[in-house]
């Protein structure tokens, strides 16, 4: 982890200085993932006994939202390495030699893993249903069959843990690790969004392909996994809340430099000095205080162990509705300049808007705490 600020500066600045290249040719930024691997930022959540650095969401939050003030594409990747790599420090279920393996090679190469769980058919794992990819002993081996879509990080991932069924009477459900090089695993480059267009979050196919019984990482029936895997869903939560307020401060601090280098020729001074404009920037900024407020208010309820998923997801929405909001202020605020692709602006607002489509989308969080709020089981 970089010892100091000013490293960590360093690093949004050169983001920052790649992110238009990346965002127009919709690919991965390799270079970037080589800058966190020497910085050592890929591995700070692996426990300590494998020689990760253990860090918690206290430590993760501000990192995540400062990088992503330089690219949260790039961002986005890591977040999910961190809080994936947490939640295998912590598992009780994962074999203890895998967990060795996947660590360690955090460590000492890099390597890079994620959670592949959304499907054509099935969307999101998270408002139920049994996915169409299927683990079959077959001929003495297991066998792994199916699609995933939305694969954040793909081409650069040497490791997928798939969400997948058995191929049983009474289907187990869980997580099956994969080595993306494996014969059978094939990439369909199929991200071409709006927003977040360097993420790589490109289709994954799996034909035939052989996986170790030790790879089983973690499957169970239906009812096992009923009130489970709450900590990475508030995990989750706050990491794509610290994300995307990261975009935000990035789209307000280039609104705060072109409000005082444009000096119109009526005017005779910057726009900065215009009282319309204290009040947009009051505006911007009490939502995003909002947004630190909620996010440090919930921690201390998460190192209480009073906060809850309800209360994460919860808090997620409000930090990224508030992000959205704040940008889009900018954007009505001064017009053409705003949506010009020769200033970041418009590529921070594209970013914010896809804070929407993460996990949970905003009817399951605002129905959760609504239900909360009522007592409602």
């Amino acid at each position: 982890m970089p010892s100091t600020g000013s490293s960590l500066s360093n690093l949004v600045t050169l983001f920052a200085s790649r992110a238009a290249q990346y965002d127009h040719s919709g690919t991965l930024a390799q270079d970037n993932l080589q800058d966190l691997k020497k910085a050592g930022l890929l591995a700070l959540t692996v426990a300590p006994q494998y020689g990760g650095d253990g860090k918690t969401l206290r430590d993760i939050l501000p990192l995540l939202e400062t990088l992503a003030q330089g690219d949260p594409s790039t961002t986005l990747i890591l977040a999910m390495q961190c809080l994936h790599h947490h939640s295998i420090a912590t598992a009780h279920h994962w074999p203890e030699e895998v967990r060795k393996m996947v660590s360690v090679a955090a460590v000492q190469d890099g390597a890079l893993l994620n959670a592949l769980r959304v499907e054509p058919e099935l969307g999101t794992p998270s408002r139920g249903g049994i996915p169409a990819t299927r683990v079959q002993y077959h001929n003495g081996q297991w066998v792994l069959n199916g699609c995933k879509i939305y694969s954040t990080g793909s081409t650069a991932l040497r490791w997928g843990i798939v969400w997948a069924a058995t191929q049983e009477a009474e289907p187990r459900l869980g997580h099956v690790l994969v080595p993306l090089n494996a014969p059978g695993v094939r990439i369909d480059p199929t991200w071409n969004q709006m927003g977040m267009r360097a993420t790589a979050s490109h289709t994954i196919y799996f034909d035939n392909v052989v996986i170790p019984e030790s790879f089983l990482v973690d499957l169970r029936t239906p009812e096992g996994w009923k009130n489970s895997g709450t900590d990475i869903i508030m995990w989750h939560a706050l990491c794509i809340a610290s994300l995307y307020n990261g975009v935000a401060l990035a789209a307000k601090d280039w609104l705060v430099s072109f409000l005082h280098t444009r000096k119109p020729a009526n005017l005779g001074a910057s726009l900065a000095t215009l009282p319309r404009f204290h009040t947009l920037m009051g505006e911007i900024q009490s939502l995003l205080s909002t947004n630190q407020a909620v996010m440090a208010e919930w921690l201390t309820h998460y190192e209480n162990g009073t906060a809850t998923p309800t209360t994460a997801n919860l808090a997620k929405y409000i930090v990224t509705e508030n992000a959205i909001a704040s940008v889009q202020k900018g954007v009505a605020a001064i017009g053409n300049p705003a949506l010009s692709r020769d200033n970041p602006l418009e590529r921070h607002l594209r970013n914010v808007l896809c804070a929407r489509i993460h996990t949970p989308q905003a009817d399951t969080a605002l129905a959760a705490a609504g239900k909360a709020a009522l007592g409602v089981v």
